[in-house]
């Protein structure tokens, strides 16, 4: 009988020791997660998994939200990066390499000051928190951000999304849902053989090098940038070019440029329209008594935007969701007293649609325009920006003035529907010189096609909005920073959602459209319930203990009895 027991023993550990091998090699075998959260969020996208999949070479993240006392919502975006790079490094076949840095950990306040404007060289710029302690507040700098790196090519991922009017506990929500984009984009634009090229025209008083720094910068990550002359680059080499950008043009364009860009979007091309329809400019203000004439500008494109179903009006927008100024109120003791004021002729646009271009963002403007969309056989048209409802609008030519910040805006005068400032158009396009002979001092040979193949276009009625702002020593800011309010606003994201938008053909950008829930507990109900969960958490299991012990001690009793 002993020994029979001892052989049933042996046979069961047996079989428990060939199932552990078993599961072992099938694990090592085949891989697999489940996630049983209603909206996924532990989920890599299709897309995500096959660019780990198919990852070339190795890709090494260094994250710089790392330190000591950091605030607990920074904890836990830092956890659910951390979780994110995970997920992606079990898809790459251990091809993604990451770690968590302090880059001012050790270092003396020199040695700091530099390693921040070595980051800031970068693209990664510090954020300034107050921690509370035993000794009240400190002040620490963090750096929400990582270096997504792969041979010698580098590119920054912004962690931390901001946005004003949103709560603290949303923004780090956002942050969260933009993870999977922020990093799959990085590592797709790291690990690419080539870079598809993007250009900015030229010839026509466009913004400068110098006012386009950031943008051109921050593009040249993941894309070939460059100025772009329509009037000299041949057509062949037009062609090439993925992505064309308008900035802010101020000099007519001739016929021959508009069949250019007419034949370019033909085939395929995209383009992006930054346009003023008005000349507008504070700088001129502040030079001419404070007060300028806003009159139309001469571009010469109505007749090829109305073509493609786009109308930017003559007209400037103002609208009380605005960005404030710097104004000299006066002096004391001979030094000037800046105040800053609203200034109704920059929009805040604040989009509320869900599109992956511009959710989450926040974007500033200034002097713009509104857009009538105009239908068109075979194209799609999705508004991007438009203003709030509290708004007006002045047709141009039109004297404006500082004198305006004087006269406080009734919100009654300003109500009116969302004016539209930034469409998306998608689908095919009917020629601009479609039964119109080619230009003559178009000098090449160029096949006229009569409508165009599916493709894009983009129009802000805005030429600022991708323009950075420049200090009185010649150097640029980043784009989207305002120097009078030290505030961030979305307009260098917006660019780089567009020229992922218009150039990828993989939809890379559709990642931005995860959502993910807050489930945040009722605060007033906490504070009204407090005390009696409290008596429940601390009374309920020791009751509980006690009356299992009874019943056992019941039971023990019976059963020892008989």
């Amino acid at each position: 009988m002993v020994s029979s027991n001892k052989k049933r023993d042996l046979t069961q550990i047996a079989i428990c020791l060939i199932a552990i091998v078993l599961v072992n090699f099938l694990s090592g075998s085949f891989f697999t997660r489940f996630d049983f959260t209603k909206e996924k969020r532990y989920t890599l996208s299709p897309i995500s998994k096959s660019l780990m999949d198919s990852m070339p070479k190795v890709v090494k993240v260094t994250v710089y939200l790392q330190g000591n006392d950091m605030p607990s919502g920074f904890k836990r975006l830092q956890g659910a990066t951390r979780d994110m790079l995970l997920d992606m490094q079990a898809y790459s076949k251990r091809k993604l390499e990451f770690e968590f840095v302090d880059p001012l950990a050790g270092m003396n306040q020199e040695q700091q000051r530099q390693a921040i404007r070595d980051l800031q060289t970068k693209g990664i710029e510090p954020t300034n928190l107050s921690v509370k302690n035993d000794n009240g507040l400190t002040q620490k700098i963090i750096f929400p951000a990582a270096i997504v790196s792969c041979d010698d090519k580098q590119i920054p991922v912004q962690l931390l999304q901001t946005r004003t009017g949103v709560s603290y506990d949303d923004q780090l929500n956002n942050s969260i849902q933009n993870l999977e984009y922020a990093f799959t984009s990085a590592i797709k634009k790291v690990t690419a053989d080539g870079k598809p090229e993007i250009g900015f025209t030229e010839g026509h008083h466009e913004l400068t090098d110098l006012q386009l720094n950031d943008a051109m910068r921050s593009l040249s990550d993941g894309f070939l940038v460059g100025r772009v002359n329509l009037k000299t680059i041949p057509f062949a080499n037009l062609k090439k070019i993925k992505l064309l950008i308008i900035p802010k043009p101020d000099k007519a364009f001739t016929e021959a440029e508009k069949f250019k860009l007419d034949q370019y979007l033909m085939r395929g091309g995209k383009i992006l329209w930054s346009i003023d329809q008005v000349s507008a400019e504070l700088d001129s203000m502040r030079h001419h008594q404070n007060e300028q004439l806003a009159f139309n500008k001469q571009l010469n494109l109505d007749d090829q935007l109305f073509r493609y179903g786009i109308r930017i009006n003559y007209d400037l927008i103002l609208d009380m969701s605005c960005a404030q100024i710097p104004i000299n109120t006066g002096s004391v003791a001979g030094q000037p007293q800046m105040q800053l004021v609203p200034w109704l002729f920059y929009p805040i646009f604040v989009p509320v649609i869900k599109h992956p271009l511009v959710k989450n963002l926040e974007v500033r403007s200034e002097f713009v325009s509104t857009i009538d969309t105009l239908a068109v056989k075979g194209t799609q048209k999705t508004v991007l920006l438009s203003t709030s409802t509290f708004n007006k609008k002045l047709t141009s030519p039109h004297t404006v003035s500082l004198q305006m910040i004087e006269q406080v805006p009734e919100p009654k005068d300003f109500q009116s529907p969302a004016k539209i400032t930034g469409v998306l158009l998608e689908g095919t396009f009917i020629s601009n010189f479609r039964f119109r002979p080619v230009p003559d001092s178009v000098n090449e040979q160029i096949p006229v096609l009569q409508q165009s193949q599916p493709t894009k276009m983009i129009v802000l009625s805005d030429g600022d909005i991708f323009k950075n702002q420049v200090a009185s020593d010649g150097s640029p800011f980043p784009l989207g920073f305002d120097r009078y309010t030290q505030q961030s606003y979305g307009n260098k994201n917006l660019l780089l959602n567009i020229a992922d938008y218009m150039t990828d053909d993989s939809r890379l950008i559709e990642l931005r459209n995860k959502e993910i829930q807050l489930r945040l507990l009722d605060r007033p109900r906490i504070r009204a319930e407090k005390l009696k969960w409290q008596l429940i958490n601390s009374i309920l299991p020791i009751a509980l203990v006690l009356i299992f012990a009874i019943f056992q001690h019941y039971i023990r009793r019976r059963k020892y009895a008989r």
